[in-house]
Order: structure tokens, then C-alpha cells, then sequence
């Protein structure tokens, strides 16, 4: 009896075929792969590139506090980028993103136990750099005996402090709003290896996007100017990370700013 294999088959004229049989290869032949297999590879790679993206490149936050007044307002949303300070050192004029020291608790939060950590990152600007003489005198910031030009505060300063040397690989940082500001002024130098990035870039609210970072410069201090007020719209429902932080447990000011822990 005819088969489909004999080469002479052909009920309806159908190709010749040929008589060797194929031979088994072994392997299995691949099956195609189901849709939400698909799904899952691309959400999982959307994944990883967006948390390398905030590790590594750059995240959004937000400003819940008025220690950054004027420059930022509560509810601007920042893009911090981490890139620049691996090649750069940071300058001063900076706004940088950090974690605070272990003496920050003491000042921020009020508490005594020095195992007690602030956990959230704070945001300030850089004032001074390694090896700068930083005091606080009359209202004034002096570095290296020479008044800061200082336009972007909210008012001069209302504390001293005394002559000090910031460490090398640290920086001392100031809130923008001095006399609301849980900063460098209590608890000290900021180490180098705390710094997340620099907040380069604000995109909300939509009136005021562009760039926030403003050099000071060495030379006569000029007064402090209020600002006018500005509206901020309604926040979008979704909020990236805020830059908590709490207010200064008391007005007292210490008599030297404390040592960074190493």
C-alpha cells in the first residue's frame, strides 16, 4: 500500500518529497514564548534601569520644610543628580542632598541617646569647604576672614559662631532660612561619604522651573532681602521622596560646632 513517504504518492498531484527520513537532532525544538512572559521580562528590565537610574544617576524629591526659604519652597520638586560629585568636588554655593551626622539627632530631634539616628536625608547649601576658617559674627558669615555675599537667605542670622576649621573631606552646610534651619551651625561638618548628590534642577512648581543653585561670593556681605511671596500650585497627587526634617529642639546654640563622626 502507498504511503505519504513513498516518492510516487500523488492522489492530487502533489510535490515529490523525498525518501530520506529527517534525522532526530536530539535537541528540543524551542517553543514560542507565552505574551506575559514578554510582559514580565519588560517590566523587570523597566525596573532595574529605573532603580539604577535613581542609585546612580539622578532621583526626583520633594521639599516638606521651609529650612531651604527662599530659595525653595515647600512642595518644590527637585532632580538631584549623584553624577557629578564622583569626578568634582563640591563647590561652595551647592545645595546638596545628605545624611545628616550621628550629633544631628541630639539637635534636630531633642533626643539624648546617642544610638538614636535621623534616618532622612536632609537638604542645605555648602558654605564651608576643607580647611575653610567659617565664623559667625554680627549677622555675618565669615570665611577665612571674609564676609559671604548672601542675597538668597531669608534673613541675617540671629546666633555667633565661633571661628572653626572644617575637616578635610567635610563640608559645613547652612539652611537657606538661618534662624529656621537645623544645620551645620548646631551639630558641625557634613563627611563627604554622606552626600546623596546635588539638587540641580527644579521641575514643579511650573512658574519657577530652571536651575536653583546661586554662588555666593568672598567680599562685603550684602543685607538680607524678604521675598515676595510666592504661590505654589496644588501638588500632583503622586509625591517623589521628600527631604524631611525636623526643627531644632531648642534655640541654644552650642559653643563649638560638634565633630562629624567619622
Amino acid at each position: 500500500m502507498p504511503t505519504n513517504s513513498d516518492p510516487d504518492f500523488s492522489s492530487e498531484k502533489q510535490p515529490v518529497k523525498s525518501s530520506r527520513a529527517a534525522k532526530p537532532t536530539g535537541k528540543p525544538q524551542p517553543e514560542p514564548e507565552e505574551g506575559w512572559k514578554e510582559i514580565v521580562k519588560t517590566i523587570g528590565l523597566s525596573l532595574v534601569l529605573a532603580l539604577g537610574i535613581r542609585q546612580f544617576v539622578a532621583e526626583a524629591r520633594y521639599i516638606p520644610s521651609e529650612s531651604m526659604v527662599p530659595t525653595l519652597q515647600i512642595n518644590d520638586r527637585l532632580i538631584v543628580e549623584k553624577v557629578s560629585y564622583r569626578f568634582n568636588d563640591p563647590e561652595r554655593g551647592d545645595i546638596v542632598v545628605f545624611m545628616p551626622p550621628d550629633a544631628a539627632a541630639k539637635y534636630c530631634l531633642g533626643v539624648q541617646n546617642a544610638n538614636v539616628r535621623i534616618k532622612d536625608a536632609f537638604i542645605k547649601r555648602v558654605v564651608g569647604l576643607p580647611g575653610d576658617k567659617v565664623e559667625v559674627k554680627s549677622g555675618t558669615v565669615l570665611i577665612n576672614g571674609q564676609p559671604l555675599q548672601e542675597s538668597y537667605i531669608a534673613e541675617k542670622p540671629d546666633y555667633e559662631l565661633p571661628e572653626s576649621v572644617v575637616p578635610p573631606n567635610s563640608y559645613l552646610v547652612f539652611g537657606d532660612n538661618r534662624n529656621n534651619s537645623c544645620d551645620g551651625h548646631f551639630w558641625g561638618p557634613v563627611p563627604r561619604e554622606n552626600l546623596i548628590g546635588r539638587a540641580a534642577f527644579r521641575f514643579w512648581p511650573p512658574n519657577r522651573i530652571g536651575g536653583i543653585t546661586t554662588r555666593p561670593t568672598e567680599g562685603t556681605a550684602l543685607p538680607a532681602t524678604q521675598p515676595d511671596a510666592i504661590t505654589t500650585p496644588e501638588p500632583p497627587a503622586a509625591q517623589p521622596p521628600a527631604v524631611p526634617e525636623a526643627a531644632p529642639a531648642s534655640p541654644a546654640l552650642p559653643a563649638e560646632p560638634q565633630p562629624a563622626q567619622p
